[in-house]
């Protein structure tokens, strides 16, 4: 797989590659370098608040679902 670096630095990961990792909008990765390679990783932080996001929509869904 490739990415191309566009004129303002910015590059899109491969469809296959977001859709393994579960990126969407607004993800966030970690950039690290190690020797001439760039390595991208999702952070840990961001999976956490997603999770967390989703059980706090389920409560709230249940909640108003017992009123």
């Amino acid at each position: 797989m490739e990415a191309i670096v566009a004129e303002r630095g910015q590059i899109t990961l491969p469809k296959a590659v977001r859709d393994a990792l579960g990126l969407t909008k607004g993800s966030v990765l970690k950039v690290e370098l190690e020797g001439s390679r760039i390595v991208l990783r999702k952070s840990v932080d961001d999976a956490i608040s997603r999770v967390r996001g989703r059980f706090a929509l389920d409560a709230s869904a249940a909640a108003a679902g017992e009123e």
